[in-house]
């Protein structure tokens, strides 16, 4: 159905759209192919920034390589790795870093690095070129991707850090942050305001370091005695974050959070949670009274797909709860995953 609404107010080009938008896409595609024509339009119509115009050119022309490299891989799960540029090549945390990629490859999962120097090498060299994407960055001093991703197709470049860090997070499904500086902080900070504020689905994030370094102890000491203490965060949000001192002991945190998690979808104001087996009513009323402070009303039920999943035929041989979230709790919700998780065979 068209948006009467959202046009030019042009007949002439808003007919020139719509032609534009058939040759382009059919079904539910053709409508936001329309919108996404009628916004460059209006661009064009409103003002004459030059600057502007690049910006929006740029992210778009970022957005749609980005789509291209990874929609081939979507079906195989994906863990990206942060962590500092200036890492050693002998040091623990590159060791750590590359050691972990290579166990997480194995279990099938893929990597996806910054394709740097220092502990992004490291992923990708761990992972090897078959199995890992790099996501680089252009910067005035020429961060050159390492020699363990570059010339693969798997590889992309970067102009703004924002789309950068919107690619990390809708491709991957698993975070894990290593020791390093402002970069490492930032992803890893914009990793848990997602989560936190429901912008990305529940993923594992993991903090890893050697057991002999303080890094990750010292940031939690902050997180507990200031962000925690002084009410900027609560203290169910340190649910989103593991701790980590071994790759095995990492690979096994993000294993295990899909081990009978599946995915999750937001339908008509409903949460619905899919498993890869069933969920027994005995463990489901356990749930109900250890997680009734996640609930906005109801309770937590077993559910067969609903309307819209059926429609797009989304997993429909999988096991689901559904329930009313409060779209708070995310951190408690993190903890109901890998309390099921862990308490199923």
């Amino acid at each position: 159905m068209t948006n009467n609404i959202y046009k030019t107010n042009d007949p002439e080009i808003d007919r020139m759209i719509d032609d534009l938008a058939d040759r382009c896409a059919s079904g539910d595609c053709r409508e936001i192919f329309r919108q996404i024509f009628t916004t460059v339009t209006k661009l064009g119509l409103e003002h004459d920034d030059l600057g502007d115009f690049k910006l929006v050119n740029t992210t778009l022309k970022e957005l749609r390589h980005s789509f291209r490299v990874f929609s081939p891989y979507r079906t195989r799960r994906k863990v990206m790795v942060f962590g500092s540029a200036r890492t050693q090549e002998n040091g623990p945390d590159y060791i750590l870093a590359q050691e972990v990629s290579r166990q997480l490859v194995q279990q099938g999962y893929m990597m996806i690095s910054g394709a740097g120097p220092g502990i992004m090498e490291a992923v990708n060299r761990g992972a090897g070129k078959e199995h890992s994407f790099g996501v680089n960055i252009k910067l005035p001093f020429e961060q050159s991707a390492n020699p363990y991703i570059i010339d693969d197709p798997k590889l992309m470049q970067c102009k703004y850090f924002f789309t950068r860090k919107l690619i990390f997070a809708k491709e991957s499904d698993a975070t894990i942050l290593l020791p390093g500086g402002f970069g490492t902080l930032d992803e890893g900070f914009e990793m848990l305001t997602l989560f936190q504020t429901g912008k990305t689905l529940p993923r594992p994030i993991v903090l890893l370091e050697d057991s002999k370094g303080d890094y990750w102890k010292t940031w939690l000491d902050f997180l507990d005695s200031v962000l925690i203490e002084r009410g900027f965060v609560s203290q169910e949000d340190r649910k989103l974050l593991q701790v980590a001192h071994s790759p095995q002991e990492a690979a096994k945190y993000v294993t295990d959070f899909f081990r009978v998690y599946h995915s999750l979808r937001y339908v008509r104001g409903l949460t619905v949670l899919r498993f890869t087996r069933e969920i027994p009513e005995k463990f489901i009323n356990q749930l109900n009274a250890d997680f009734k402070d996640i609930l906005s009303k109801g309770n937590i039920r077993a559910s067969a797909p609903l309307k819209e999943e059926l429609e797009n035929r989304e997993h429909l041989n999988l096991p689901r709860l559904v329930l009313d979230f409060n779209h708070r709790s995310f951190g408690r919700l993190n903890e109901m995953i890998y309390l099921i998780n862990r308490s199923l065979p």
